[in-house]
């Protein structure tokens, strides 16, 4: 039975008919029965970036004792992949990138095919809304699939990332599948602050934003939204650390996107931050400031306006060429009650790349690191995996003990605005990283 004829219309069924904590769980199984799977799992993204988590949900094992409340919390090792974490009957299973298949199905969001010998055959497909990575569906399969069998795999686990999207929102089970390290308060506060998707694809631009948290959570924001003729972006980088570093950081990116939602200009954004942030800090008797830089396309021109206050300058990279965009910097979002911002603009060039940065990936042990060269060498990836690499650069630079949070904004520009994308399984693959 093929999910593009009468399976399709069972999976959807199956979605809907099922709890939001059991949709994914009912879409992979009527895959795996349309295709005579023996075996069909979903693997979901570590909020890492640097694993996948295999989430299964399995009756309570003997001798585990439920704690108060009905919870079960267990931690079992099972070897140098990470360690298999139980809450009740669920179970997260940690799978980490090496290069092997499963990595490659995410890097180039192409359909990986390994022949494992008795056990048959495995297919990974990537799940993916918008150059989102959001995870992997792996079958284990009695023969080779065909080429229809592992289209046929693509097309409804592209339909499964649609399922999480809207199951996702009624529970929290993938979020705790996907925390493999436990978060403090002011990185649940930055979490909450960050856009849903950390990769947007359209038909003018690629863009994709990475933040790379310090021990000690630092105040470290980004955003971005779509308009019609329009994209938004924002980095801000509250001062200080913790909690109350992070309660800044969700004024200040309040006040921005409240002020934009009513569409006024970048000077007017500021404005509305600087005057939000400095009249609670002298109403607290605290003292403080976010620094920011907001950015506005207009795509049908590709002319990028930015303001700057008090940031790190972005870079342009044009084709072999990466220089600093020089915009005149203004101070720091609430330090006065009212502040003065000027802008800038730059006319983008299809194959444009522009990188937006804070200082944790310039400062410290981070000035080891020569970016402008690593943007050139990374310009070939994917701003999905660009981001990544960048970060990681720092992080090993760092010696992995971050004294600041790392943020990476990577936009490439394609032009053509209001072009259909080329898309497959939700992906734009001509545009997907090569094989590392």
């Amino acid at each position: 039975m093929s999910p593009t004829g009468q399976a399709l219309p069972d999976v959807l069924d199956a979605a809907q008919d099922a709890s939001p904590v059991d949709a994914v769980e009912a879409v992979t199984r009527e895959l795996g029965k349309a295709l005579g799977a023996t075996a069909v799992s979903f693997l979901i993204a570590d909020l890492s970036g640097r694993a996948l988590i295999r989430l299964t949900h399995t009756p309570l094992r003997a001798g585990v004792r439920a704690a108060a409340g009905g919870h079960t919390a267990q931690v079992r090792e099972v070897g140098p992949a990470g360690v298999e974490r139980l809450q009740e009957r669920e179970s997260a299973k940690a799978v980490s990138f090496d290069g092997g298949p499963a990595e490659q199905a995410v890097r180039t969001q192409q359909v990986q095919v390994v022949e494992t010998g008795d056990r048959g055959w495995v297919v990974l497909a990537p799940v993916t809304e918008r150059g989102e990575a959001i995870g992997l569906v792996e079958l284990t399969m009695p023969t080779r699939p065909s080429p229809a069998q592992q289209a046929e795999v693509a097309r409804t686990a592209f339909v499964l990332a649609y399922v999480l999207i809207a199951s996702r929102r009624h529970t929290d089970l993938f979020e705790w599948g996907q925390r493999s390290v436990p978060y403090s308060l002011s990185a649940e506060i930055q979490r909450r602050l960050l856009p849903a998707a950390l990769t947007c694809e359209a038909g003018a631009f690629t863009l994709s934003a990475w933040l790379e948290p310090a021990a000690e959570i630092a105040g470290d924001t980004f955003d971005y939204v779509l308009a019609r003729d329009e994209l938004h972006l924002s980095m801000s980088d509250a001062m200080g650390h913790g909690v109350a570093s992070a309660l800044m950081a969700t004024l200040c990116l309040g006040a921005l996107r409240n002020s934009r939602r009513r569409g006024v200009s970048l000077v007017e954004q500021a404005a509305s931050a600087n005057s939000a942030l400095h009249e609670h800090l002298t109403g607290e008797g605290q003292e403080g400031f976010v620094t920011g830089v907001l950015g506005r396309v207009d795509l049908p021109t590709g002319r990028l306006s930015l303001l700057n206050a008090g940031h790190a300058h972005p870079y342009l990279a044009r084709r072999d060429r990466v220089e600093p965009v020089r915009v005149a910097p203004g101070l720091p979002l609430g330090l006065f009650s009212e502040l003065e911002h000027g802008w800038a603009a730059v006319d983008l060039l299809p194959g444009d790349r522009v990188v937006f940065v804070t200082d944790g990936m310039l400062e410290r042990n981070a000035e080891a690191v020569d970016l402008a060269a690593l943007i050139r060498v990374s310009q070939h990836l994917h701003p999905r995996e660009a981001t990544r690499a960048l970060a990681d650069a720092v992080v090993r630079a760092c010696g992995g003990d971050l004294a600041d949070d790392a943020t990476v904004m990577v936009l490439d520009w394609h032009g053509n605005h209001g072009r259909d994308r080329r898309t497959t399984s939700g992906a734009e693959v001509h545009r997907a990283s090569p094989r590392s």
